[in-house]
């Protein structure tokens, strides 16, 4: 089946955030697309010597309009509220610009979540209609999960796709309840949908979180729901053979330095993607190729990594700004190294802001 992996193009982003906070940007590396390798001078050339930096939320509502906004209702006091266009901004009980001191404003949270994405019957009217299409169906010789995705795959029970609760679960847990945004996002619910599941498969959703769905939503499921945006569904195989390489590391050596980074970080307690300091995680997760590498190298150094944390960043101001720290200790010194990079996790859409440095705590 077709996988939607994310693409390892964070330091796109790079030119853009230097013209808007006034970062510097070093030299930019090139990378190929479709894996090909990392071009670059060596990992030590890439580190620049900067010293780094020392549930109440909106409900969401179904709405049939482009995913240009989304209709929210306070959890208290009256009127109306809107997100989305213009600008992406929540606006309660007022026209945008009518309220110079913001009162009535609400404060979306987002969500930026690895896991994996389930079906679910919300009702028993809902399973036996289910059945009845899976009469019309050729299935002998399939297994269950086969005929689940062969039978929700084609164009004539599509219906069904809109009748099923689909469920974000984390490291096996049931953590989101998701919701359309756009009905055109239905290929991304099948595109999660795999007729031979693997403990490998990750799905990464991207939306805005909302309320804890009522019990009769989803046949008594009461998890805060998300009203998503997009959908990257891969296996880590697959993402891991999608990170560009540099040039002097050979496969054998990044491979199993780039996969236990990466469970690493999906087995960080509590990493529901809820939080500034999960969403910059999670984002580095799938979209900077850059702590691989240097994941690598260190190992090939005699260093282990010890730790991985999230702190707020002193650059923080008008625009919400995570420092994500990665430490390396010698295995026989003990000395450690601290690596930086900056992300920006102030809406939806987190980005990178200030590539991999070394860090110094003060």
């Amino acid at each position: 089946m077709p996988m939607t992996l994310p693409e390892f193009t964070a330091e796109k982003s790079l030119g853009r955030a230097a013209g808007s906070y006034g970062y510097h940007v070093g030299r930019n590396e090139s990378i190929a697309k479709g894996g090909n390798l990392m071009k670059q001078n060596g990992l030590d050339n890439d580190l620049s010597n900067q010293p780094g930096d020392g549930m109440d939320t909106p409900a969401i509502a179904p709405s049939s309009e482009s995913s240009a906004g989304i209709a929210l209702s306070p959890q208290t006091g009256g009127g109306t509220c809107s997100c989305g266009s213009p600008g992406g901004k929540c606006v309660c009980g007022s026209a945008e610009g009518s309220n110079p001191d913001d009162v009535g404003m609400i404060v979306p949270s987002y969500v930026y979540a690895l896991g994996r994405v389930e079906p679910r019957f919300p009702s028993l009217a809902v399973e036996r209609e289910f059945a009845q299409a899976t009469g019309r169906a050729e299935t002998a010789g399939l297994t269950d999960l086969q005929v689940l995705h062969a039978v929700l795959s084609q164009r004539q029970n599509r219906y069904l796709l809109r009748q099923l609760c689909w469920v974000l679960t984390i490291e096996g847990l049931e953590t989101y309840l998701l919701q359309l945004r756009d009905p055109m996002d239905l290929d991304l619910l099948v595109e999660a949908l795999r007729p031979k599941p693997s403990p490998a498969d990750v799905d990464v959703v991207v939306g805005l979180r909302g309320p804890i769905a009522p019990p009769e939503m989803c046949n008594g499921l009461m998890v805060p729901i998300v009203a998503f945006d997009q959908i990257y569904s891969f296996d880590r195989d697959s993402l891991i053979k999608s990170i560009p390489r540099p040039e002097k590391m050979s496969a054998k050596q990044f491979e199993p330095a780039a996969e236990e980074l990466f469970d690493r970080i999906m087995q960080m307690t509590d990493n529901a993607g809820a939080t500034d300091e999960h969403r910059a995680l999670n984002y580095l997760a799938v979209r900077y190729p850059l702590i691989y590498a240097t994941a690598a190298e260190a190992y090939g150094r005699n260093f282990s990594l010890t730790a991985v944390e999230v702190r707020p960043s002193r650059l923080s101001g008008t625009r919400n700004i995570v420092d994500t720290i990665f430490s390396y200790t010698h295995r026989e010194t003990d000395v450690t190294e601290k690596y930086f990079v900056r992300v920006d996790v102030t809406e939806e859409f987190p980005f990178l802001v200030s590539k991999l440095q070394p860090y110094y705590d003060r």
